[in-house]
């Protein structure tokens, strides 16, 4: 098996990270890995905001705990590093290429050695108040541009996750 079909089928969610910050080399591949997603008609409707600032981490997470009603959690399971996947839902097909996006990068990350995990809440995130306002402030509009994804990454703290087993009815041969 080659190293890509490896890494595809033995990535899981990890919930458990160190505070150690990967070198930001490895996030940049990380994030081109994300950039070069298929999209429909390569129109590339997604955008990445990648968060390695801590109080704006901190920030997103206190929101997304807010949209869960929990103040006791960190949705982000102490991840240093938050790739948010956006898309202009003027194009048609901004869910698909947003979640091709935000799959590069679950997979990039695993590649490059790091723990991650996918943590949904991101539109609504962007819907409440201060979401709008955070987008706002880096020039996005908000009723254009949808939150599809948080990837949330880093140095694994514990042991990597066994995967679950496959369901039976998972595949359908028709031949």
């Amino acid at each position: 098996m080659d190293a890509t079909v490896q890494d595809l089928m033995t990535r899981r969610s990890v919930r458990s990270y160190t505070d150690e910050m990967p070198p930001k080399e490895v996030i940049g591949e990380i994030v081109k890995a994300g950039m070069n997603a298929p999209s429909g008609k390569n129109r590339q409707s997604a955008i990445i905001l990648a968060v390695t600032n801590r109080e704006v981490r901190d920030m997103l997470s206190r929101l997304n705990s807010v949209v869960i009603g929990r103040d006791d959690f960190d949705p982000f399971f102490g991840a240093p590093v938050v790739l948010v996947v956006l898309a202009d839902s003027t194009v048609f097909t901004w869910k698909e290429d947003g979640a091709l996006v935000m799959g590069n990068l679950l997979n990039a990350a695993h590649a490059k050695g790091l723990g991650c995990c996918w943590v949904h809440r991101a539109r609504e995130v962007f819907m409440i108040e201060e979401g709008k306002n955070f987008l706002k402030g880096l020039g996005l509009d908000p009723d254009r541009y949808i939150g599809i994804g948080n990837c949330v990454m880093g140095y694994i703290k514990g042991e990597y996750p066994e995967a679950a087993p496959r369901k039976d009815n998972f595949v359908y041969w028709i031949e």
